[in-house]
């Protein structure tokens, strides 16, 4: 039974991972703004963007270890201080170069912030009650996408820029008031030896790939430059890779990885997580500087893509039951492929209907690919390396979150050079057309993974269909019937699908 206490510890995380959700995606809608602000180019302003996420990506494993090493109190308040203030240094920030160092520091308060907060919610709840008590985190979390690109337009149309940061200030303070009220001190244990050497090869060559992008970006970068730091990147995150699998205590374990099923799962979703995050930032950019749309219109059309993935939410574990994991995370799959591909198209005379019904259609084909890749990556995983595999999905998850928007950047850097060879008379769009379709291929890689999968991934999560006890058969009524029956037993039982879209962040 969750108790008061529980209850509103759950719902103090579920407003922390609003705010760091949300300070991840209403940049997007503001980029053109503040890159007229700052005098940077849009695309350099979506960096903005890339080392927030890419620093939650990176650190987001050594949560576990400095709750080990200083309790989970400590760390948690820790974490909200440091992310208020640096929200309120980034509201202060007179330049590009500031404000991406500020954002680094919310990176690093985000990082502890909600793994810790999570961490101390399940820790104190029992399984039984572990569905109800997710639902209290995930759903305030999955609001602030939903209102972020239009939120993001009316602040910046309206007021300033600089109140995207400083709306932060009143947030962090009543959750820093609240937590400590609520989150009780834990005694420190001796944590295992921090893997200096996978900190230092992943954080450098993850560092190394977000300059590779920025230069890609940079209409006045040397491509000589830029291929020169991108292989520099990629050998140190080969030599990062072969370390975590070596070192007996890796900052990220890569063992789950040799799971079938989780190994897809994880291809697939990061592929698919690329394209996902990096169409909200590209189609501000298209509506904005290439259809001329306010901030605000273009926040009110990008709504549709969230609206989609809110709308479809009830119906996805239905479908999953009904149709299994494989199939829909092919369609799935494949839909954000055609629509990524029908939103390069549209031009500013395509009518507004067309251009909202393929942003929704977009963001319903999304939601029911990340709940299906958030579940059935778990299915195989061995209950002794489910911490370790949860760790690394959510570490994955937030890389590709933040490499989205460096694809981004760089699909366009090539539309732009390569625009010119498509088909017809030359179109203002013709770099967004490249650029989408770029994406498009992406979506179809993570379509070949899904085909990768046995067909009967992630069965033994799925209610198969209700039936009736035979007469005689004991207590009347209905049972789910799932395939995972328990040993020994003459009949199957009864089985929870896990809480959809577990491990969602839109």
């Amino acid at each position: 039974m969750i108790d008061a206490r529980q209850r509103n510890t759950a719902l103090l995380v579920a407003g922390c991972f609003f705010m760091e959700n949300l300070d991840g995606t209403i940049v997007t809608t503001a980029a053109p703004e503040i890159g007229r602000s700052l005098g940077a180019p849009p695309t350099s302003v979506g960096l903005l963007v890339t080392v927030y996420l890419l620093t939650l990506a990176v650190l987001i494993p050594l949560s576990g270890w400095l709750t080990r090493r200083f309790g989970n109190r400590r760390v948690f308040l820790s974490a909200i201080t440091i992310f208020t203030l640096a929200s309120l240094g980034c509201a202060a920030g007179g330049n590009l170069g500031e404000l991406l160092a500020l954002r680094v520091l919310q990176g690093v308060g985000g990082a502890m912030m909600v793994p810790v907060g999570r961490l101390i919610v399940v820790a104190r709840t029992e399984k039984r009650d572990l569905i109800r008590i997710t639902s209290y985190i995930v759903w305030p979390g999955l609001l602030a996408p939903v209102i972020a690109p239009l939120a993001g337009g009316l602040i910046t149309t309206y007021i300033s820029w600089h109140w995207l940061f400083l709306m932060n200030i009143p947030l962090g303070i009543a959750a820093f008031g609240v937590a400590w009220r609520l989150i009780e001190n834990t005694g420190t244990t001796a944590p295992p030896p921090l893997d200096r050497a996978g900190v230092l090869l992943t954080c450098t060559g993850l560092g190394g790939l977000t300059y590779t992008a920025h230069l890609v970006a940079e209409t006045t970068a040397s491509w000589t430059v830029a291929a020169a730091a991108g292989a520099v990147s990629l050998a140190l995150l080969v030599a990062a890779v072969l370390h975590l699998l070596r070192t007996p205590h890796p900052l990220v374990s890569l063992r789950p990885l040799r799971t079938p099923t989780y190994r897809a799962t994880e291809t697939g979703g990061f592929l698919f997580w690329l394209v996902v995050g990096a169409a909200p930032f590209l189609l501000p950019l298209l509506f904005q500087t290439q259809f001329g749309w306010s901030p605000v219109k273009s926040g009110s059309v990008v709504l549709c893509v969230f609206a989609g993935n809110i709308a479809i939410k009830p119906a996805t574990t239905p479908l999953i039951h009904r149709f299994g994991f494989k199939p829909l995370l092919i369609a799935a799959t494949l839909g954000v492929a055609v629509t990524m591909a029908g939103l390069g198209l549209t031009t500013a005379g395509t009518p507004l209907p067309v251009i909202a019904v393929l942003s929704l259609l977009s963001g319903v084909a999304r939601s029911v690919a990340l709940s299906g890749y958030g579940t059935v990556s778990l299915s195989d995983i061995a209950p002794d390396q489910m911490r370790d595999a949860t760790t690394l999905g959510a570490t994955t998850q937030q890389l590709a979150s933040g490499l989205a928007v460096a694809a981004a950047t760089v699909a366009l850097r090539l539309g732009e050079r390569f625009g010119g060879l498509l088909p017809g008379a030359p179109s203002r769009t013709a770099a967004y057309t490249v650029a989408f379709g770029l994406l498009a291929c992406v979506a179809l890689g993570a379509t070949l993974s899904a085909l990768r999968l046995p067909s009967q991934a992630g069965d033994s999560l799925r209610r198969e269909r209700p039936v009736t006890d035979p007469p005689g058969g004991g207590a009347g009524g209905s049972v789910a019937v799932t395939r995972g029956s328990l040993p020994g037993s003459g009949r199957r039982q009864p089985q929870s699908a896990p809480p959809d879209g577990r491990f969602d962040r839109p």
